[in-house]
């Protein structure tokens, strides 16, 4: 599925990028980000493990709100200087692409009949 794949591709890249965070945001914005981008790809998970339609639109919900604070944070942290320019070009596309695909997908499964 295109969204996981996108999922785990950008935490992946996440987890690469922030790495260069100074030391004093291991356990802020860098923590954030990282549980932000694992989270898009678990919750994507835990969705298709769900039973119900309606379990995997809510766990779909959860990616997309996930994959959006990531989007958030990207920016913050290109404002602070936290993130190198050439990480910003990689990341920002990504997560871009990952919320297009994501909400895609949620409003393709709203439209069509409940299962």
């Amino acid at each position: 599925m295109r969204a996981f794949e996108l999922a785990d591709q950008l935490a992946i890249l996440v987890y690469q990028h922030t790495t260069s965070f100074p030391a004093s945001e291991h356990f802020g914005l860098q923590s954030q980000m990282r549980r932000a981008a694992v989270s898009v790809a678990c919750n994507i998970v835990e969705g298709c493990a769900r039973y119900s339609k309606a379990d995997y639109v809510r766990f779909l919900d959860m990616a997309y709100g996930s994959a959006r604070e990531l989007e958030y944070q990207i920016g913050l942290a290109q404002q602070l200087r936290f993130l190198k320019e050439e990480s910003s070009q990689v990341l920002g596309p990504t997560v871009e692409e990952t919320c297009k695909v994501l909400n895609g997908l949620l409003r393709s499964l709203r439209s069509s009949s409940p299962a």
